[in-house]
């Protein structure tokens, strides 16, 4: 708690020459060390609090004044030590501001009466005319956001997390705005009902307004020219700028979002790319990125996607060449005129545009292409388990994780076999050898439904779903002998179906325990879920042996797993990882050989290849 004074005498008839006035100088309090040279052109209304002004500020590269305040009004405002504040053309009101701040050439920066921050209030995702489904609040993750749509329908559940959200945000909203330490405001409009942590950068900013900006000494946060930014909540990390358009949104850590963007009542997660397009009611989970201007995302849920331009989901001809910021999911219009749609499976998402499109049940053939000819729909099943795209997402995504250690809200698991996307493996293979059964192996084609897969592509899925089934069997043993706790599992969590929380790959018996935790009160508060997301997290390893032990035995028709089994899975895991690395490069010297590679690109992507032996022990 900081100390204050009375001015004196002196120090008032020094303000009042420097053409300084309060309403009541007997409610300005100063900082013991205050001296009132530095205050030009300024008058005080209501209760006002100084620090002291002794340093100077850097306010251009090499360009430095002295701290104090010039030609502003201030109104009810505390003011921390070193502050430079000039130039104000309405006022200050009702707002705490911290040290070594520089504020110039504003508007208006005020707090008005029921201000509420950007939290508290509820938006609809994925139904842009829905009830609201997910509560604002600045410890929102991708989890949580992720858990609310999905048990939307859970009434009692949901109440329930309203309540204990409601709670978090009458607790941590503040009387009335802050500006944290080292914040830089400069060229702005209006400024009204607003928390800005400290290390924020703001300039030329058109408006905000019941926002709070998450900004951190090691993310700081940059506001830039043009934004309009209404009832939202910002974190650590984020640059918004060249004149977005933002409301009722929620921007999650290491977030860009940028060119004229629009976005209302949507959600932005980890290192996700917004620019000259415009989202609606969108859920974009970590690693979602949108480039065009033509882009719409609205009403769908997005995580390690790119949206292309109009229907060709972009990066048409990315393989080998420059990487783009996400490749997930794009397609290739052919020669024939037909498109090629290419999902893939990367660290927690599993994708098939089958999920997107007419019928669910094509969400069990994992890894594959999707493509029309005409009138005819064709699965190739499992195809892009051996594409280089699919290598260049496996090593990519954790290098583009911008999010500074300590502001990592959000959690994301970069597996890209796992429980859960290897269930939809064994899914996938059960479809593929039922076609077999049901229809031999002597003819040309297989009906799933409405789609055709030629019989040459469900043998081929088979051969790929294999190999990367023994590939996750082979790199989950030798993680559970390194990690100490090879052999039978200590505990049941982890068998039976698993899910995805936008990032967080967990047994759905724990998710389920959650839900039940929280509808009979033995969680009593907002922070109990996010620790619990964490803790499921931090046990994810144990969960995981617990789940593929079983799948060990079963695939090996074992009743223990001995040493002699333990190097029969090791021999399967070098030779399915061979194989992979094989087809691989296949995949690349086709594309090599279509010339659209340079020589040294293709050279230096097959040298990757030939290091990956260094991976099998």
């Amino acid at each position: 708690m900081r100390d204050y004074r009375q001015l004196t005498q002196d120090e008032i008839r020094v303000l009042e020459q420097n053409v300084c006035w309060a309403e009541d100088w007997n409610r300005v309090l100063v900082d013991p060390d205050f001296r009132p040279y530095n205050f030009h052109r300024v008058m005080f209304y209501g209760d006002i609090r100084l620090g002291s002004f002794e340093k100077k500020i850097e306010v251009a590269k090499g360009f430095f004044k002295h701290s104090g305040i010039n030609d502003a009004t201030l109104r009810n405002v505390s003011v921390g030590n070193d502050c430079l504040i000039e130039k104000v053309g309405n006022f200050i009101n009702n707002y705490t501001i911290g040290d070594d701040c520089y504020i110039s050439n504003i508007s208006t920066l005020e707090t008005t009466e029921g201000a509420s921050y950007g939290a508290g209030s509820t938006i609809s995702v994925l139904n842009e005319m829905g009830d609201g489904n997910v509560v604002l609040f600045r410890e929102l993750n991708s989890q949580l956001a992720a858990f609310m749509v999905k048990h939307h329908q859970d009434k009692a559940l949901i109440n329930r997390l309203r309540q204990l959200i409601d709670d978090e945000v009458r607790i941590s909203t503040p009387e009335r705005g802050i500006i944290g330490n080292r914040v830089k405001i400069i060229n702005t409009k209006d400024i009204t009902n607003t928390v800005i942590k400290g290390d924020c950068e703001i300039s030329g900013c058109a408006r905000l307004s019941e926002c709070t900006i998450l900004s951190s000494e090691d993310a700081s946060v940059f506001i830039g020219t043009g934004v309009i930014c209404e009832n939202s909540i910002i974190c650590d990390g984020c640059s918004i700028n060249n004149s977005v358009k933002m409301q009722d949104c929620f921007v999650g850590e290491a977030c860009q979002i940028t060119n004229g963007f629009t976005a209302e009542a949507s959600l932005f997660f980890a290192n996700s790319f917004m620019a000259n397009g415009e989202a609606c009611a969108a859920f974009c989970g970590p690693f979602s990125a949108s480039h065009h201007k033509s882009s719409l995302l609205i009403g769908g849920q997005f995580s390690f996607y790119n949206a292309g331009s109009n229907t060709n989901f972009s990066n048409h001809a990315y393989k080998m060449g420059p990487m783009h910021y996400g490749t997930l999911e794009r397609g290739t219009k052919t020669a024939s005129g037909s498109y090629v749609l290419m999902p893939a499976t990367i660290g927690a998402f599993s994708v098939c545009f089958g999920k997107l499109m007419h019928h669910p049940d094509t969400r069990n053939l994992p890894f594959s292409y999707l493509m029309a000819y005409g009138e005819t729909m064709y699965i190739v099943p499992g195809r892009n388990i051996t594409t280089v795209g699919l290598y260049r997402d496996i090593k990519k995504w954790p290098k583009r994780d911008k999010r500074s250690k300590q502001s990592k809200k959000s959690i994301i698991n970069f597996d890209w076999l796992s429980p859960y996307t290897v269930g939809e493996i064994i899914e996938g293979m059960k479809i593929l050898q039922a076609l077999r059964d049901a229809s031999g192996d002597n003819v040309s084609s297989y009906n799933f439904h409405e789609y055709v897969i030629n019989a040459s592509s469900l043998r081929k899925g088979q051969k790929y779903y294999d190999i990367a089934l023994r590939i996750y069997m082979g790199a989950v043993l030798k993680r559970a002998q390194k990690e100490g706790f090879f052999g039978m599992p200590k505990s049941e969590v982890g068998k039976g179906q698993w899910s995805d929380l936008s990032g967080l790959l967990l047994p759905e018996s724990e998710e389920q325990r959650l839900i039940d935790d929280i509808k009979d009160g033995s969680i009593e508060n907002i922070q109990q879920v996010l620790t619990r997301f964490d803790d499921i997290n931090e046990h994810y390893s144990d969960y995981r042996w617990a789940w593929s032990y079983q799948l060990l035995l079963d695939y090996y028709h074992l009743t223990e797993l001995d040493e002699h089994a333990c190097e029969r899975i090791r021999e399967d895991y070098v030779r399915a990882r061979r194989a992979w690395i094989a087809e691989i490069r296949k995949d690349a010297d086709k594309e090599f050989q279509m010339g659209d590679v340079d020589q040294e690109v293709y050279e230096d992507f097959l040298e990757k290849l030939d290091h990956e032996i260094d991976y099998e022990n």
